[in-house]
């Protein structure tokens, strides 16, 4: 097939031409962790790459959540080898939670990965693809954006793996998705505006690890999906005060604290940081406090949160 031909052609220049690796930040050695590898949000002026998230487990990458812009460099500098990854999880797909994905795909070519790669995310309405129609229209052939990958999506395409996406139907309470030999992986729908949007629990390793994604915060499946976790992580787009379009988009500090003070959370780190909300530290974790009183952290890019 033409395009296997390209990228093994790709591979023998890049081998030849090797440049060396940067150095592994380090996280997840032993035991469980999660890093973030991009702590922003849709805004270049923050300096952040834009959302994403690794689940470690004894020095290998598990999970990957979301994929924004610049996550791919801080995947690289993280060490992570995506022939290890077991599932990849989109919140939603906006830019900032999805640009870098196909960079992210295109870079495992050059990896050892044989086995397929499952995708989970949410299905579509008439504003956003679902899943499977975002996978499909970046690398199906003939109409893909990146149609000479289309062996990844055409099962049993020599020398190649395959990505299985999936839709996620919308559920209010937590919906087991996800099972392989020692780890689950749960979905809830969350309010984004109009946007069809996922908050995700991961179980590994007897522990439970939340991401809540975008969400103004309504409704009970985020705390339900929360309870008794060990990590939460929490997106704090938005200041105490916030109005209009933005609340209505995001979850203030007030119910963040609410949130996980309600789910009984061990440990609360805040990602997701844009400019109306970054320098306002000390405001935000007040407000936290006034229900939640565990452990507040604020996330930058490639930060290990050991899970305990």
């Amino acid at each position: 097939m033409g395009s296997l031909k390209s990228l093994l052609i790709c591979a023998v220049i890049l081998s030849i031409c090797k440049v060396p690796l940067l150095i592994a930040q380090g996280c997840g050695a032993t035991g469980l962790a999660v890093q973030v590898l991009g702590s922003g949000g849709p805004e270049s002026q923050d300096k952040r790459a834009s959302t994403s998230y690794l689940i470690w487990e004894n020095g290998a990458a598990r999970v990957i959540v979301d994929a924004g812009g610049g996550s791919t460099l801080r995947f690289g500098e993280s060490g992570a080898q995506m022939s290890q990854v077991d599932v990849f999880l989109f919140s939603h797909l906006h830019v900032d939670h999805s640009s870098d994905f196909p960079a992210l795909i295109f870079s495992s070519w050059f990896e050892d990965r044989k086995r397929p790669l499952p995708v989970y995310g949410p299905s579509g309405n008439k504003f956003m693809p679902s899943t499977t129609e975002f996978v499909h229209d970046l690398f199906s052939d003939p109409h893909g954006a990146w149609r000479y990958l289309s062996d990844l999506v055409e099962p049993g395409a020599e020398g190649s793996y395959t990505l299985q996406p999936h839709n996620v139907a919308d559920s209010s309470t937590p919906v087991l998705v996800f099972r392989n030999d020692d780890m689950a992986v749960y979905a809830v729908r969350v309010v984004h505006g109009a946007f069809p949007a996922l908050a995700w629990r991961v179980e590994i390793g007897g522990k439970r690890i939340v991401f809540s994604g975008d969400t103004n915060g309504e409704g009970e499946g985020l705390t339900q999906l929360a309870l008794n976790a060990d990590l939460f992580v929490a997106h704090n787009a938005v200041p105490e005060g916030a109005t209009g379009v933005e609340r209505h988009l995001h979850m203030p500090p007030s119910v963040i604290g609410s949130i996980a003070a309600n789910a009984h959370v061990k440990q609360l780190v805040l990602s997701h940081r844009m400019l109306r909300t970054l320098g306002k530290e000390n405001e935000t974790e007040t407000e936290i406090k006034r229900k939640f009183v565990g452990p507040i952290k604020f996330a930058n890019d490639l930060d290990c949160f050991p899970v305990k």
